[in-house]
């Protein structure tokens, strides 16, 4: 999977967004808010592929947390940006 780098995270009185604009003939427009975490993940995998497992890993390396939590937080960070499809699957 890749990230969408057709977007990119803004800056917004102070919080970490990421802009998703929709069709001119319609109002989709919607804000996506990243955590620390979520920006971070965002940016070591931005312009790359990756699998769960390499945010699995970049996780436990960051965070010294169990692979079990860090599969568990791997996959709503990948879920959630699929579902708003900034994710390429």
């Amino acid at each position: 999977m890749r990230i969408n780098n057709k977007h990119k995270i803004r800056d917004i009185a102070g919080e970490k967004v990421i802009i998703i604009q929709g069709e001119y003939s319609t109002n989709l427009t919607k804000i996506v808010s990243l955590n620390s975490t979520s920006e971070w993940l965002w940016k070591e995998f931005a312009n790359k592929d990756f699998e769960i497992e390499d945010v699995v890993r970049s996780l436990t390396a960051r965070y010294k947390v169990e692979a079990k939590q860090a599969e568990e937080d791997a996959r709503k960070w990948i879920d959630k940006l699929v579902a708003y499809q900034l994710i390429e699957k």
